[in-house]
C-alpha cells in the first residue's frame, strides 16, 4: 500500500444518504485518495464531494472510478478488483433491515474482501475508526494469507 490509497465506497439504497453525510464529513480525507465506487453510490458521493468544493471544484478535484450498480454486476466487479489487489479499504453502508435482491452477491463481495485481508467498514462507527487510523495514512500492507495448499489440496484432493 502506498499513502494514496484504492478506497471502495459502497451503500445500500437505504444507507446512501448516511454515506453521504459521512462522505461530506470526510471530504478532505477522501479526496487525498482514489475513490472505487458502484454505480448510483459513485454518482451520489462524486456530487457530493463537488457540492462540498463549491466554486473551487476542479474536473481533476475527484480520482474515482465508477463500476456498474450492486445488482448489476457492481459488486461482481469491485470483488474482482479486491482479488486483483486494486482495493486496499471497503466502506459498505449496507442496510442490515432489508433483504437485497443481490444478496448472493452482497455476501460474495464481504467474503472475498475477508479472503483478501481488505479492511472493511460496514458501518459509520467503523468507517471512522478506519479512516481515522494512523495505518490508513501509512505504507501499511495487510498480511494475506497464503491459500496454495488449499488449492493443491483440492486440486489433488
Amino acid at each position: 500500500m502506498n499513502n494514496k490509497k484504492k478506497v471502495a465506497l459502497v451503500a445500500h439504497d437505504n444507507m446512501k444518504r448516511d454515506l453521504a453525510e459521512w462522505v461530506d464529513w470526510n471530504w478532505e480525507v477522501l479526496l487525498k485518495h482514489h475513490l472505487i465506487c458502484t454505480g448510483t453510490t459513485g454518482k451520489m458521493v462524486e456530487k457530493t464531494l463537488r457540492d462540498r468544493r463549491g466554486r473551487e471544484f476542479r474536473e481533476d478535484d475527484v480520482d474515482i472510478t465508477l463500476l456498474k450498480s450492486g445488482p448489476l454486476g457492481g459488486d461482481q466487479q469491485l470483488g474482482a478488483l479486491i482479488a486483483e489487489g486494486q482495493v486496499e479499504a471497503l466502506i459498505f453502508f449496507w442496510d442490515p433491515m432489508q433483504a437485497q435482491p443481490h444478496d448472493v452477491d452482497v455476501k460474495a463481495l464481504l467474503r472475498i474482501a475477508t479472503l483478501y485481508n481488505v479492511p472493511t467498514a460496514i458501518d459509520r462507527s467503523s468507517a471512522d475508526f478506519l479512516i481515522s487510523s494512523p495505518l490508513f495514512g501509512s505504507d501499511y500492507t495487510p498480511v494475506v494469507k497464503d491459500y496454495k495448499s488449499y488449492v493443491e489440496r483440492t486440486l489433488n484432493g
